[in-house]
């Protein structure tokens, strides 16, 4: 199929603009991974902030445990056998200590798992952090090339209206197949410049006249496209199709919902990541998010518990988590301090985790959630 030299010039000239496709696309990029580059920074020094306060547990277990242990295993219960008899104290140092041998390995052990699992995310989001570092760089050199490339196709167009067109074929198509274009539009390109016709001419004299007005240039031919249809085409062929993506109208009434939703609880939706709110939106329920957010005001959690770990808005277990961990004597202070431990486990999962505690003599209301 033949080109159709107004689609040609439509995509030609939008590439000669500020609002080019290739540099908004690459401005988009550009932002996605920027976003990505600071939250992998921050969850990166709050991730080497756990495993600091890990190590250091581990240690302070190993050492007090130790020293308790001697302690115990200095300490004879019937040399105080009346006084503990006459005061009715319940100690038993050989029973705490059997109860100290069994439980502080395993409780070292969970505090290492744990560990690793911070070590290993550590290594995901660095990976992830300087991929995103790696891509700005890169689209950085990307958008220097591209805005040369601009430059020179804008220097291209003025030397051919001009009629002082004195660059090669090969010249041109090489430089307009940078911009992607298949050969055959790299052909028909290279003949409008070498060879303008009134086509060209025409083309820039409604664009000149639409730009005048301080539009963009995708506006400008946007309107320049709508009164073309009434003159002569100057082609017979059937134009080319160019693919529109239009929007979805139920994503972004899902965005706007969710964004108004945030705002009436008096929350920045600015305060989430891109990726974040896409997240929200998919999984998007009204009454299920309002009754979450309720329960956590009316529990006096700030809101800020969300931020990192948006997907507790739409848990529908949070409210049970939350009261199973105050049953078992967590203070809400935390619960707010601790958010992650409602994201690792489902309401079943936490429940075992709790038992699995009770049934090694332990009480989970003095083990840190951390080591949940």
């Amino acid at each position: 199929m033949a080109v159709n030299t107004e689609s040609l010039l439509d995509r030609l000239y939008n590439l000669r603009g500020s609002d080019s496709e290739i540099l908004k696309e690459m401005d988009r990029q550009k932002n996605k991974a920027e976003e990505t580059r600071n939250r992998t920074t921050e969850e990166k020094k709050s991730l080497q902030e756990k495993i600091k306060e890990s190590k250091m547990q581990r240690e302070e277990l190993q050492e007090q445990g130790e020293k308790f242990k001697e302690m115990l295993q200095g300490i004879h219960r019937d040399d105080y056998a009346t006084v503990l008899s006459r005061l009715h104290i319940d100690f038993d140092p050989s029973s705490i200590l059997e109860k100290l041998e069994k439980n502080l390995p395993h409780t070292i052990e969970m505090v290492e798992i744990d560990t690793k699992k911070a070590e290993d995310e550590l290594v995901k989001v660095e990976n992830e952090m300087n991929e995103a570092i790696t891509t700005i760089e890169e689209l950085g050199i990307r958008r220097d090339s591209a805005l040369a490339n601009q430059e020179k196709l804008n220097e291209y167009f003025e030397l051919s209206l001009s009629g002082r067109m004195n660059i090669t074929r090969d010249s041109i198509t090489s430089l307009i197949s940078e911009f992607g274009f298949d050969e055959e539009e790299q052909r028909e390109a290279a003949k409008i410049l070498m060879f303008p016709e009134d086509a060209l001419f025409s083309y820039n004299q409604r664009f000149m006249e639409k730009q005048k007005s301080g539009k963009s240039i995708s506006e400008v031919i946007a309107e320049a496209k709508t009164m073309v249809e009434e003159e002569p085409s100057y082609v017979e062929e059937e134009p080319v199709s160019i693919p529109i993506s239009f929007a979805d109208t139920k994503e972004d009434t899902s965005k706007e919902d969710t964004i108004l939703l945030l705002r009436e609880n008096g929350i920045d939706y600015l305060d989430f990541t891109s990726d974040e709110i896409n997240d929200l939106i998919s999984h998007y329920d009204k009454e299920l998010i309002q009754s979450n957010l309720d329960y956590m005001k009316s529990k006096n959690i700030d809101f800020d518990i969300f931020i990192n770990h948006i997907s507790l808005m739409y848990d529908k277990e949070l409210q049970d988590k939350v009261e199973l961990l105050l049953h078992v004597g967590k203070e809400l202070l935390d619960v707010y301090l601790n958010p992650s431990v409602l994201t690792k486990y489902n309401l079943q999962g936490l429940n075992a985790s709790i038992e699995l505690l009770k049934g090694n003599g332990l009480d989970p209301r003095d083990v840190p959630l951390m080591a949940y």
